[in-house]
Parts: structure tokens; C-alpha cells; sequence
């Protein structure tokens, strides 16, 4: 599978961007353990714009980490494209993508993110806007529509205006295809279901199986395991899987060898190598651990420890290195 020029192999697999989590020491890990293409956190076009000094961290990429992409999301045409030529300029990512699927009110509310979904001809504005503006390829992230009256994808298309002219029943991949997108991810879920109920990946199918359709299909939901991802290539026959929360406190999923094979001990070394990333990274030792608990919260590493409630406690409340590590450093020794 090919994004542009950059060749991703056969059956790739990408770390979903996520805010919060997909930081830089977090996506070197997944590169390591076998992530075909990770994503930084989000990038608010408007806090870009402005120079923002917590907006303009999130374009710090590394090499080791390439091929990269960084995600960014805005309200309007202007500030957007000019956010895309900023981070051409100053960070040179592999990738642009374009989020039209975040869901959380903050970001859909105010009609950026998935509340594109509620805008298609601003959407594809935008879209054509910023393939015309840099010479990065430039991808799509989005949802099957905003809510069961609004699908956009597959077979449940709903009519919706275009300024193109007015269209009914016809995929809006074809239209992003047309904006010159060399790529489009698709959540198999609506806006209005957030993260509940199940993805459905029939749609997802119904976009790949088009064959108008020329770019690269990438899908996303409910992937939890390798095993899953196999099972989304086979029945669904995307280009790519991308693996979103189930990454959260294990890098190590998109390796079989290193699922299968490491101890939970070398597991916890792992999450340990996590926290001094962050912190070299962040530069501050409180902020690096707020940084890491979400992994640690998450990870299934301590899962099924009889009376485990009272060190999770302790563990996602320690406030230094050395408390955080020597609980960290003792459970090794109990599992």
C-alpha cells in the first residue's frame, strides 16, 4: 500500500491520532514495535495560527518515528490552510491529514472535527483548499455521517448538498477523492455514537468494494488485536487498519512476537521507558507522570491481580519518578 510515494507495505498497520496520548515518546514505541505509520495528537488550526506554545510542541517529530503524519482540525477554510502550510514548513511531516471525525463536543460542537459532518461543502472547501496549498500528501479521517439520518458512506447514504451541485446517494469518498486526497480513514461509527455500540465495518466495505474508488481505504473501530486487524483485512478488504484506545498502555500490540512473547516484567520496563520519554520530552517530572497514568490506567498488564485496587491507587496518585518507579519496580516482582 502506497500513501503518494511513501510505501507502507503489505497489511499496514497505523497508531490512530489520539489527544492526549499520541505523543512523541508514545509513537516511538509503536514505531518500535511495529506501527507502520503513527499520528501525532491533535492540532488545532486556530491555535497554530496563533502560535499557541502547547499547539506548536505537538509538531515536534522525530526521525526515528517516519513515516509520520500530523492531524489537524479547524472551524474555517483560511485558518486551516494556513495551519497546513505551517506544518509543511516547520515540521515536514510524511503525512497531513485532515480531522473531520473527532466526536467530543469541545472540538464537533463548534463545528470543526466530525460537526464537518453536518457541513459537507465546507468540508470538501476545505479539503481541495489545502491539497491546492502544500505539496505534502494530504489524507481525510472522518465517520460514517453524523448521526443514523446523516450516513455519508456505503449503503445508507443520505442526500446532502454539494457545491458541486447537488448529489444524492453518491459516496462523499469519491468527492474527497476528486479534492485530490491520496488517502481516507473511515471510523465505522456516527458522530451521535461516540465510542458505544459496535463499529460497522460493512460500510467501510461498501466504500473500498467502489471502483471509482482509487485511493487507499484505511479502516478503523472496535480493533482490539492483531487477531482483529487480520479478521478487518480478510472480511473487509481495506488497505490499512489503524488501532486506536486499544494501544493505550501497550505499544507493544502491533507486534505478535512481542505480544506473545514478552513477560509482564518486560512489559512494565516498557511503560517505565514511556515515562522517561515523556519526561524528556515534557521537560517536568508532574506533567510527565499526568502524562503517563492514562497508560497505566489502561494498560492490561495488572489486570486479574487479586486486591490489586489499593496499589492502582497508589500508582496512579504518585506525584515523583522515584514513587512512581518503585511501585512500578515492585509489582515485577509479583508478576
Amino acid at each position: 500500500m502506497k500513501i503518494g510515494n511513501i510505501d507502507l507495505g503489505n497489511r499496514p498497520l497505523f497508531l490512530a491520532p489520539m489527544e492526549d496520548v499520541t505523543d512523541i515518546g508514545f509513537r516511538k514505541l509503536c514505531k518500535r514495535y511495529g506501527a507502520s505509520m503513527v499520528y501525532t495528537e491533535f492540532v488545532a488550526a486556530e491555535a497554530l495560527v496563533r502560535s499557541i506554545k502547547a499547539t506548536v510542541r505537538k509538531l515536534t517529530i522525530s526521525d526515528d518515528e517516519r513515516p509520520v503524519g500530523i492531524q489537524i482540525y479547524g472551524r474555517t477554510t483560511d485558518a486551516v490552510v494556513e495551519a497546513a502550510r505551517i506544518v509543511e514548513a516547520e515540521a515536514h511531516p510524511d503525512v497531513i491529514d485532515l480531522n473531520f471525525g473527532c466526536p467530543v463536543k469541545k472540538v464537533a460542537g463548534k463545528g470543526a472535527g466530525a460537526g464537518m459532518l453536518q457541513n459537507i461543502p465546507l468540508m470538501l472547501e476545505m479539503t481541495e483548499a489545502v491539497v491546492k496549498a502544500v505539496n505534502t500528501p494530504v489524507t481525510v479521517k472522518t465517520r460514517l455521517g453524523w448521526n443514523s439520518d446523516n450516513y455519508v458512506f456505503g449503503n445508507k447514504l443520505s442526500t446532502i448538498s454539494s457545491p458541486r451541485g447537488g448529489w444524492e446517494g453518491v459516496d462523499l469518498a469519491l468527492h474527497l477523492q476528486d479534492c485530490g486526497i491520496q488517502a481516507l480513514t473511515i471510523h465505522g461509527r456516527t458522530r451521535a455514537q461516540m465510542y458505544t455500540g459496535e463499529a460497522d465495518w460493512t460500510l467501510i466495505k461498501a466504500v473500498k468494494d467502489n471502483p471509482a474508488i482509487k485511493i487507499p481505504i484505511i479502516g478503523n473501530g472496535d480493533i482490539k488485536s492483531l487477531d482483529d486487524a487480520d479478521r478487518a483485512f480478510d472480511t473487509f478488504g481495506v488497505d490499512a487498519v489503524m488501532i486506536g484506545r486499544a494501544t493505550f498502555g501497550q505499544p507493544w500490540i502491533f507486534s505478535r512476537e512481542a505480544t506473545e512473547t514478552l513477560n509482564n516484567a518486560d512489559k512494565i520496563d516498557i511503560l517505565l521507558e514511556l515515562l522517561q520519554l515523556n519526561i524528556d520530552y515534557i521537560g517536568d517530572e508532574h506533567k510527565a507522570i499526568l502524562h503517563t497514568r492514562r497508560h497505566l490506567a489502561s494498560t492490561p498488564i495488572f489486570k486479574g491481580i487479586a486486591d490489586f485496587k489499593p496499589t492502582r491507587i497508589k500508582m496512579l496518585r504518585a506525584n515523583t519518578v522515584e514513587e512512581l518507579t518503585a511501585i512500578l519496580n515492585e509489582l515485577k516482582t509479583i508478576l
